[in-house]
């Protein structure tokens, strides 16, 4: 088990100007697991394949623990890959998939088999080391992925979208599982995936990237409670954040149609300090609530979860135009679709972000 150090770390592929990993800093601490979110081409996969060796490092540098390995040969990294594909032999059973790393270094046969048997005990699948893949279902063959990673006890564990493979009930599953998985171990554990749910859902810290550059790096309910940007905001949480640039009243409240929304007492001073006569007022939809007056709204679509209703609503607001506006509503007596409703901000509840860099509105550091 070991830490691991992207230190300004960069990757541009040959033909492109823009970095598909650019000048990136982020520490794992051993033991942790740490998930790399963003949308298809914010350079996370580039990144892991960066610490497997896969790709190499423009400028830069990796440390893992108290080695630099920027230009170490994969096989000389000591960390261990599950890929997508699950990248399994169907030739071979279910224990020699798992050994076969433990071949590959050697490693003799009784003390192989013994660490085959101890994954296989780990992952439940002793009663499946006689099967092939093709005997196996996808949640089976990742378990088989996963032994293989675990059998050779690296310092990290690297992961490029493990689940992406498998249906919704059977993700949701595995996703507990490995993290579960991972807290058993200890292993220092990275983790790339394009959903956020799933990223919210494991990581102990996520990190948010968007076009080669880290947006922001903590704990998951740091990133919902205060983004960084609005791209944070609009990328994490489901359904997304509201955002709708409102003029500013002179008692530093935003204003949204005819309703007047308090912000923060910071994100207040922050606009006063610069000068702004606007902000990009961020709601989540939990934060709006259908009521007997405020924003007039007409509901597109209702999208009915169980425990949760949503109300995806459009309002026409001054200088704006139409605005789709997202509000939880009640899951027993949800509106029904065209209905004419009003919403209103839930106080205490307001994000604000510069109109122009999109960057949180907060008190300057001390």
């Amino acid at each position: 088990m070991a830490d691991v150090r992207f230190e300004r770390a960069s990757r541009t592929f040959p033909g492109t100007e823009r970095p598909a990993v650019d000048a990136l800093d982020l520490h794992i601490q051993a033991g942790e697991l740490m998930v790399l979110v963003g949308p298809s081409g914010s350079g996370k996969s580039t990144a892991l394949r960066m610490l497997a060796g896969l790709e190499q490092v423009d400028d830069g540098g990796i440390w893992i623990g108290d080695r630099d390995v920027t230009y170490v040969p994969p096989q000389d990294r000591d960390v261990a890959m599950v890929f997508q594909n699950y990248a399994l032999y169907p030739y071979l059973d279910v224990a020699a998939n798992i050994g076969f790393p433990l071949r590959m270094a050697k490693v003799p046969k009784a003390q192989r088999e013994q660490r085959v048997r101890e994954a296989a005990d780990l992952l439940e699948l002793t009663e499946y080391l006689g099967r092939r893949p093709a005997q196996l279902s996808g949640g089976q063959r990742q378990r088989v992925a996963m032994g293989r990673a675990i059998v050779r006890q690296p310092s990290a564990f690297l992961m490029d979208e493990p689940l992406s493979n498998l249906d919704a009930q059977l993700r949701v599953q595995m996703r507990a599982e490995i993290a579960a998985l991972q807290s058993r171990l200890g292993v220092t554990t990275i983790y790339v995936t394009h959903d956020q749910v799933e990223a919210m859902t494991m990581g102990q810290r996520v990190a948010v990237l968007r076009e080669g550059v880290l947006q922001q790096c903590d704990a998951p309910r740091v990133l919902y409670d205060r983004p960084r940007n609005t791209f944070v905001a609009r990328f994490i949480g489901s359904p997304a954040m509201n955002l709708c640039t409102v003029p500013l009243t002179e008692d530093g409240c935003a204003r949204l149609d005819s309703v007047s929304v308090p912000l923060a007492a910071e994100a207040g001073a922050a606009a006063r300090a610069g000068g702004l006569r606007e902000v990009v007022l961020g709601l989540r939809p939990e934060a709006l609530e259908l009521a007997e007056e405020g924003v007039a709204a007409e509901v597109e679509v209702v999208e009915e979860l169980g425990a949760d209703a949503y109300a995806f609503c459009v309002a026409d607001l001054p200088a704006v135009g139409a605005t789709r506006l997202v509000a939880r509503a009640g899951a027993r007596r949800p509106p029904a679709r065209g209905d004419r409703v009003h919403l209103r901000a839930i106080e205490g509840e307001a994000h604000a972000f510069h109109p122009e860099t999109g960057a949180r509105l907060e008190a300057p550091a001390a």
